[in-house]
C-alpha cells in the first residue's frame, strides 16, 4: 500500500514538473513576442516622425518609409509600411511650414 501511495506522488511530482515546463516556455515566446513587437512598433514610430518633420519635402523621402495623403486643406495623413503600420493625421501651419499631430492609431491589417 505504502508503495503504490509513493508510486502515485511521484507521478503526480513529474505531471507538475511537465506542467511546469511548458508554463515557462509559453511565458519565454511571450516575452520574446512582446520584446519583438516592441522593437518593431519603436521602428514604426520612427519612420512615422521622419515623414511627419519632412513633410513638405515628401518627394526627398525613400518610397518604401511612408505614404501621404491629402485630407484637406493643410492637413495630411501619414502612414508607415512595413509589418507595423502606424497611421497619424498633421496639419500644417501655412506660416512656419511646420506640422502639428492631431491624431494617429496602429492599423491592424488582416493578411488572410
Amino acid at each position: 500500500m505504502i508503495i503504490a501511495w509513493v508510486l502515485s506522488l511521484l507521478l503526480l511530482m513529474a505531471s507538475l514538473l511537465g506542467y511546469l515546463q511548458r508554463m515557462t516556455a509559453l511565458e519565454i515566446i511571450a516575452m520574446q513576442t512582446m520584446k519583438s513587437t516592441q522593437a518593431e512598433f519603436i521602428a514604426a514610430e520612427e519612420k512615422l516622425l521622419v515623414c511627419e518633420r519632412n513633410i513638405s519635402n515628401v518627394g526627398t523621402l525613400p518610397a518604401d518609409t511612408c505614404v501621404v495623403q491629402s485630407i484637406g486643406k493643410q492637413i495630411w495623413k501619414v502612414s508607415t509600411m512595413g509589418p507595423v503600420t502606424l497611421e497619424s493625421v498633421v496639419q500644417i501651419d501655412d506660416a512656419s511650414g511646420n506640422a502639428t499631430r492631431l491624431s494617429w492609431r496602429q492599423d491592424f491589417k488582416n493578411d488572410n
